[in-house]
């Protein structure tokens, strides 16, 4: 459980923590590792939270059942695949086939990160899931088919170049049954210090709930930076107010995954101190006007000539 010390919050409340402008890619592991398989936590609180979140499957990673009853998932685990885990890290022979997270907003409303839905294709090409669950897919890796819907409009998406404002809202084929919609952030902002709790699919994995964070720096109107243990396929996931459920922002971007060990020849789960490397960069829920209408912030003008370099967005 990561602890915010008097020094480290001075020194964030005084001075704040660096950006950056280089490419990035998500995710990382601050202090110490606080990732946990949903059905593993003592949390009931968090447990219930993770109910309403879903993962994005690739269409081509399920096979349908004959009877139509269940979806089978192509297994590959993170030793397998082309993140090449070292077999001793955690979670390495869980399968991953998760690309991106999402929570439930509404009756069949369901928000991500907006970098995994650019198009109507990302819409049509994968479904997403909820009750992905490690202890589900165990045996047979398969999930009832009431449980995965599908993406059947892109309500809106935004993945600008100059805020980085990154968020979509879809809808589903259908109400999501016995799951209830989350509660979200409509007015005003966290401070720096808020401790957050993270629940979504690190690395493709079934349901992962990450607490112990908390919101390091909030000098930008489109998102804040948090030490989150999260990794790429944690994009899209819900970043909480870890003490009242209520959801903050949707995380986005951040620090990179693995270190690759020369002498292993795999790659291991990249480590950072609570206040070290960029921070986990997290879209605030409000930013997203079919939630919180008026609360968007004017998007900046471009930069002309900018030799800026693009922010990196990888999936899974």
């Amino acid at each position: 459980m990561k602890k915010i010390s008097t020094l480290t919050l001075s020194m964030i409340l005084l001075a704040g923590l660096s950006q950056t402008n280089a490419a990035v890619v998500p995710k990382v592991v601050y202090g110490e590792d606080d990732r946990v398989l949903v059905e593993n936590s003592d949390n009931e609180f968090y447990k219930k939270l993770a109910l309403s979140t879903a993962v994005q499957i690739k269409n081509n990673k399920l096979t349908p059942a004959e009877d139509g009853k269940s979806f089978t998932i192509n297994p590959e685990k993170l030793t397998e695949s082309f993140m090449n885990v070292c077999k001793d890290e955690r979670y390495a022979d869980i399968i991953n086939a998760g690309n991106c997270s999402g929570f439930l907003v509404g009756e069949d409303l369901l928000v991500t990160a907006g970098h995994c839905l650019r198009s109507d294709f990302d819409c049509s090409n994968a479904k997403w899931a909820f009750n992905y669950q490690a202890d589900v897919v165990a045996e047979g890796n398969s999930l009832p088919a009431s449980e995965v819907y599908e993406c059947v409009e892109i309500v809106n998406q935004e993945l600008s170049t100059e805020s980085k404002n990154d968020f979509a809202i879809i809808r589903l084929d259908r109400k999501v049954e016995g799951r209830e919609p989350l509660k979200f952030r409509t007015e005003g902002r966290a401070p720096i210090g808020t401790p957050l709790v993270v629940i979504g699919h690190p690395s493709g994995l079934p349901t992962v709930i990450a607490d112990g964070a908390f919101i390091r720096t909030d000098d930008n109107d489109f998102f804040f930076k948090a030490n989150l243990d999260t990794f790429g396929g944690n994009s899209g996931s819900a970043v909480f107010n870890a003490d009242t459920g209520v959801i903050e922002g949707i995380l986005v971007r951040g620090e990179r995954d693995y270190a690759f060990d020369k002498a292993a020849g795999c790659n291991r789960v990249y480590e950072c101190e609570n206040d070290g490397c960029r921070g986990e960069d997290v879209t605030r829920i409000t930013n997203i006007p079919e939630l919180v209408p008026g609360m968007t912030p004017v998007e900046p003008e471009p930069v002309a000539n900018s030799s800026r370099m693009p922010f990196v967005f990888l999936g899974m």
